[in-house]
């Protein structure tokens, strides 16, 4: 396996991030789940973002503050988008090569579909352009009080094997917690589901319309073995390699026979 480098000659450097923002309880568990494995670099979003997938800050300038300075950790807040802040951790304020970025513990699953439209992924994308290796990691629970202790538990688990394996070059991972004590963790493939997209229409003090974006989730596999929606909804901690490549290879050897100009 063409693994990603592992510095051998210092303590391992991790990078943290997220998409609800620098506050969110998640983010908190992550960095304490994380601290004993290696130095910690937190660089989050003043603010939620989600829902930003691989959106990055190019129109205003960006703003970024140092919020804590201490021996093994640094906690910086940004004024940009997830993504924003793995390209700054990066590029601008880590003092050697990162071992790793993760990023989450998101408040809502990633599962499916949601993949794509994910900040908390768009910033574990943002790892594997760097050779990184970088995972993403949510818990099926929405609330702000959510219980962290299983999902930053498995956050170590999983980091702990990053740390040790390796990932595939331009791979990352996407983990997904179950809500309440898991069953077990299962390897997977992405769920084929979509969003049924819903717009409140809404009107201003002025008269003037806006809308508000809704929706729900529609699993086009429901109780598919092998899915990562079907492993989280059964109480399992599913776990999908992905990738940074989206060809489609097996279309494109049919089109090379089948095509012709």
């Amino acid at each position: 396996m063409n693994t990603i480098e592992k510095q051998e000659d210092m303590r391992p450097l991790i990078v943290i991030t997220n998409d609800d923002g620098i506050g969110a309880p998640g983010i908190m568990a992550l960095q304490e789940a994380l601290m004993e494995l290696g130095d910690i670099l937190v660089v989050s979003p003043d603010g939620p973002r989600s829902a930003q997938s691989n959106a990055i800050t190019s129109v205003v300038p960006l703003r970024l503050h140092q919020v804590k300075g201490e021996e093994g950790l640094a906690v910086y807040k940004c004024s940009g988008t997830p993504t924003d802040c793995v390209k700054m951790a990066l590029n601008l304020i880590a003092d050697r090569r990162p071992s790793m970025v993760v990023s989450g513990i998101n408040h809502g699953v990633n599962t499916s579909i949601s993949v794509i439209y994910s900040g908390t992924m768009g910033a574990a994308l943002e790892g594997c352009v760097d050779d990184v290796a970088s995972f993403g990691i949510s818990i099926d629970d929405y609330s702000r009080d959510a219980d962290m202790t299983h999902a930053a538990e498995y956050a170590r688990k999983v980091a702990e094997w990053v740390l040790k394996n390796g990932l595939p070059r331009y791979t990352c991972l996407n983990v997904n917690v179950p809500k309440g004590k898991p069953k077990g963790v299962k390897w997977c493939r992405q769920a084929q589901g979509s969003w049924k997209e819903e717009f409140e229409r809404r009107v201003d003090p002025y008269g003037h319309n806006y809308y508000w974006l809704g929706g729900e989730f529609v699993n086009h596999e429901p109780g598919v073995p092998g899915t990562d929606q079907e492993a989280v909804e059964s109480g399992m901690v599913s776990i999908v390699p992905v990738r940074l490549d989206m060809t489609d290879f097996g279309f494109l050897e049919k089109m090379e026979k089948d095509f012709k100009f």
